[in-house]
């Protein structure tokens, strides 16, 4: 039975999803939902020691359950580590779909980052993780999500894609983002370690695929060789044209087929992603310059986002210059909205795209957070930004961490913590959604991403914040 993700997400692959659920639906109070030790994927004994050291700063017993829950659920129940050609080897599923995201494999990894300094098997996952996704994009760049095996065909019911589907792939969709995710998380592990060791010939020869497929899909010397179009009576699922998008001026942005939810673009300059391959592509000329010497590799990335970035300044923008579009197509047309998936116009600052201080990001996120947003819900449960893949009227706990993490304001984060120990429907997890007004109804309940995000939030507010902590929700 092939089962797609939007099937799962929407429940109508419910009984392959409920086969790989690791906690039950509704959880005793307070029980922790972790795996048994023995069952585990992974475990560190520094990520156990900062689960150890945060909790006994929570105050709200609820608070610190959700914390100790989530914050190690990727390495609990996702991670799959190994050895592929003598060199570590890292597969990363998402929780209840059984395959690995560029982009989603980066995110939940990059939470543990800064523990690595202190154990020498985490950084032998993150190296693993490394190759595994160089190998990914040697594979097929333009490919969003990947199979285990070299040779096995996609499981998500993407087959019969009209596209150009290759063994071991499982979804061909074009984001900008899942090239840029791996960059950020190279240029993290290789802050937090200076350990040169993932940064081989092999690695780099990834990287230099991901930044010639940026460029290409610049097509400013033509549409370059990504088609793709779905059986689908969604329009979300596929692009006009025959599988190019619909038309653009080329202004020296980057296309892109899909948005980070997965959902096809509107516009094709999709205004947040090219924002994050700019910040991307500077990361990864750091590791290229300072861990392999790559002096020609660095200063190639570099040029590409500066060109990126002077594109982003004349084309990137609303009609009246005051805040960030979401999508644009370089004839003057923009569409304003914002999608809880990252990247998001919301969530710039954590990219390293945008300053949170900065006037533009600022109003931009505060028009993100409000009724000219589209997908921005308010209800009796909270409020936050859903987007298409889920449906009007789903609030993604995404948002309201994303919101949190890049507030100064106390009271705008105790409120979203607030939202937050409500809204998990009694699982003890985060989920990608939940309806505005009923809690209990929520789609994935096994969604590391937004597990791990979470646990980055609380970690952020001890840092930051740590009185917050002291209060009961």
């Amino acid at each position: 039975m092939n089962i797609t993700r939007r099937d799962l997400v929407a429940g109508t692959g419910a009984l392959a999803l409920t086969a790989l659920m690791p906690a039950p639906a509704f959880a005793a109070p307070f029980v922790s939902q972790r795996p048994p030790r023995e069952k585990r994927a992974f475990t560190s004994p520094a990520v156990e020691a900062e689960i150890k050291r945060v909790k006994a700063k929570i105050a709200d017993p609820e608070l610190a359950w959700l914390f100790e829950n989530c914050y190690p659920n990727t390495l609990d129940t996702t991670v799959q580590p190994g050895t592929l050609d003598g060199k570590p080897d890292t597969f990363v599923i998402t929780g209840d779909i059984n395959a690995m995201w560029l982009r989603d494999s980066s995110a939940q990894l990059q939470t543990y980052v800064h523990l690595t300094p202190k154990d020498k098997a985490l950084r032998r996952l993150f190296h693993g993780a490394l190759q595994r996704q160089a190998r990914c994009i040697l594979v097929d760049p333009y490919a969003n999500a990947f199979m285990k095996e070299a040779t096995a065909k996609s499981n998500l019911g993407a087959v019969n894609d009209l596209t150009e589907m290759k063994p071991g792939v499982a979804e061909r969709k074009w984001e900008i983002d899942s090239l840029c995710y791996p960059m950020r998380l190279a240029h993290a592990y290789w802050s937090a370690t200076r350990d040169k060791a993932p940064f081989d010939d092999f690695w780099a020869s990834g990287m230099k695929q991901a930044v010639a497929t940026l460029k290409e899909q610049q097509r400013i010397d033509g549409p370059g060789s990504y088609r793709f179009q779905r059986r689908d009576p969604s329009p979300t699922e596929t692009l006009m044209f025959g599988g190019l998008g619909s038309p653009t001026k080329k202004v020296g942005l980057i296309h892109s087929g899909f948005r980070p939810s997965d959902d096809a673009c509107v516009f094709p300059f999709l205004i947040p992603s090219n924002l994050f391959a700019v910040s991307a592509l500077r990361m990864l000329a750091t590791v290229l310059r300072e861990a392999r010497g790559d002096v020609e590799g660095a200063v190639e990335a570099e040029a590409l986002a500066s060109v990126v970035s002077d594109a982003l300044e004349k084309h990137g923008k609303m009609p009246d210059g005051q805040t960030w579009a979401f999508e644009v197509n370089g004839y003057g047309d923009a569409i304003f909205m914002d999608d809880a998936n990252v990247p998001s116009l919301s969530a710039l600052p954590l990219l390293g795209a945008a300053d949170r201080r900065d006037p533009l990001y600022r109003r931009t996120a505060a028009l993100a957070w409000s009724p000219r947003n589209p997908y921005f819900f308010a209800g009796s449960a909270g409020e936050g930004i859903g987007g298409p893949h889920v449906g009007m009227d789903m609030i993604w706990p995404m948002s309201i961490i994303t919101r949190a993490l890049v507030s100064d304001d106390e009271a705008v984060i105790r409120q979203c913590l607030g939202w937050l120990k409500k809204t998990h429907g009694g699982t003890g997890f985060m989920h990608e959604s939940f309806h505005k007004d009923d809690p209990a109804k929520f789609t994935r309940s096994w969604f590391a991403w937004a597990n791990g995000l979470f646990g980055d939030l609380i970690l952020d507010v001890e840092r930051r914040m740590p009185a917050l902590l002291n209060v009961k929700y």
